[in-house]
């Protein structure tokens, strides 16, 4: 609903990665999906090959490259010019592949009426598919005045399918914030949708920080592309 250069709308997290639209510096705007190394590491030079998260396919037009300082891993940019008050989906399959976890982001174009497979990263999980689901707004311009401005979207229709191929509906969600002495951040539900706001004007009247929220489950409109019944999917919507 609003954004501002320097904003990232992470919409489809989870333990081992995070999915979702940035909008630069320079107001360029890319579509980001990250998967983590383990470990608490954040020099990617320090981790063994072995022990590295693998790239095992991007699309043409996908960028992909290591990264550090937030722990470390493997990221993926695809450019694509996002516009503020559309609805984007997002979903990520997850395939265990013995000690590894095979994430494949997906994205879908509304102008193409198709979802795109940008990238799988394979990372050394145990042998674990996903958990810890997530969504949140940063502004990491930070730099003393982009926290003035107002930075808003809408979470939705967020479903969770489980090894046994059951989808459950994402309904139940707490509002947190990271250690900012920042206060103008809030969170509620409109139109049945998680909403997160932080910046400018922006008053925490809605949600108490660290409660919790509940929504009325949406309707799942099936993702159509290939898919093995060894796969789990989350998908959410970010407006």
């Amino acid at each position: 609903e609003k954004s501002e250069p320097g904003t990232y709308f992470m919409v489809n997290g989870f333990n081992m990665g995070y999915f979702g639209i940035q909008e630069l510096y320079d107001g360029k705007k890319v579509i980001l999906f990250s998967v983590w190394d383990p470990g608490q590491q954040d020099d990617p030079d320090s981790v063994k090959e072995e022990q590295r998260v693998k790239l095992l396919y991007k699309a043409d037009d996908v960028r992909v490259a290591r990264f550090g300082n937030e722990g470390t891993g493997g990221q993926s940019f695809l450019d694509y010019d996002w516009k503020v008050g559309e609805t984007y989906r997002f979903c990520v399959s997850a395939i265990v592949n013995g000690k590894r976890t095979e994430y494949t982001g997906w994205f879908y174009k509304p102008e193409d009426k198709a979802w795109k497979k940008l990238v799988t990263f394979s990372t050394i999980t145990g042998g674990k598919y996903m958990n810890g689901f997530y969504s949140f707004i940063e502004d990491f311009l930070r730099n003393g005045t982009s926290a003035k401005l107002i930075r808003r979207a809408n979470y939705g229709n967020g479903w969770v399918m489980d090894k046994d191929g059951h989808w459950y509906s994402l309904t139940k969600a707490q509002f947190t914030a990271d250690n900012n002495l920042s206060v103008n951040i809030d969170a509620g539900v409109k139109d049945q949708r998680f909403f997160l706001q932080t910046g400018g004007m922006t008053q925490n009247k809605t949600t108490e920080l660290y409660k919790y929220i509940e929504r009325e489950p949406q309707g799942l409109d099936f993702p159509k592309f290939p898919k093995s019944s060894a796969e789990v999917y989350r998908r959410i919507e970010v407006k």
